[in-house]
């Protein structure tokens, strides 16, 4: 008698959306979207502003409900398993929500407690981040009083406290200066080597393209590009001209304006 062999165990995706749709009166914000981004994947999710991009990820993090699609998170459902899927999730988010009457330690504890660690351990992680940061000079001042800067490293530190498997960013390098930044992507790509998940918006398409291995692009709601970073580099074009080309650049400003 045949033994049948049990199918190979195939891993879920850390993100499957599929035909997804968010609508605004009449407006499609996001529309007909279907991605699936691989576990230990550095996956650039790029589109003009507009595009939709902002608004899937707050789909994906339960902050606005679909018109219609489907979302699964680590091999969970949204919104059935919703508080399940936010436990194992980063978030630094394009408008950095921080508590501006606290100071960075007193954030990041609170942060630490929300994610269910022991009031030590979040204290000994907080100070382990700040650190890391090089915000450990900084105890006493209250996070109104950061520069934005600051504000996005006390928000990435957040993301980070309770070690997560996936880790949704929206412009996390934005306002932060150059050595900041390199130390923000180091810790990120250290994270996908342990086989961590990003999901990265930026506009800066020159970082897209140093840290991705997977590229999304999308437009007017819809999904015009997703494919391998190293499939986009195999051609003559830049990523910045892809983009320009799939989105449809405006004219140059020369031929816009006869004068200037």
């Amino acid at each position: 008698m045949d033994v049948i062999e049990p199918p190979p165990f195939v891993e879920a995706p850390a993100v499957a959306v599929r035909d997804l749709r968010k609508v605004y009166g009449t407006k499609a914000a996001v529309d007909g979207l279907t991605l699936s981004v691989p576990r230990g994947c550095f996956f650039g999710f790029l589109g003009p502003n507009g595009a939709g991009k902002t608004t899937t990820i707050k789909m994906l993090m339960g902050l606005a409900t679909p018109t219609s699609g489907d979302i699964e998170m680590l091999g969970l459902r949204m919104p059935e398993d919703a508080l399940a899927i936010k436990r194992q999730i980063g978030l630094v988010p394009d408008d950095t929500l921080l508590f501006d009457h606290l100071t960075g330690p007193e954030f990041l504890e609170f942060i630490g407690r929300l994610y269910g660690l022991d009031p030590g351990l979040s204290r000994e992680r907080s100070r382990e981040l700040l650190a890391l940061f090089e915000m450990d000079g900084h105890d006493q001042k209250l996070i109104g009083e950061y520069s934005k800067g600051m504000r996005k490293r006390v928000a990435m530190a957040a993301a980070l406290i309770h070690s997560p498997q996936l880790f949704l960013l929206d412009e996390p390098f934005e306002g932060v200066d150059a050595v900041g930044a390199r130390l923000m992507k180091d810790i990120l790509l250290d994270r996908v080597r342990r086989g961590a998940t990003m999901f990265l918006t930026s506009h800066v398409l020159e970082v897209v393209e140093r840290l991705c291995d997977r590229v999304a692009i999308i437009h007017d709601g819809k999904l015009v590009i997703d494919e391998p970073m190293a499939q986009l580099r195999a051609g003559t074009e830049t990523l910045e001209e892809i983009f320009v080309r799939v989105v449809g650049g405006a004219p140059r400003a020369a031929d816009a304006l006869e004068w200037l």
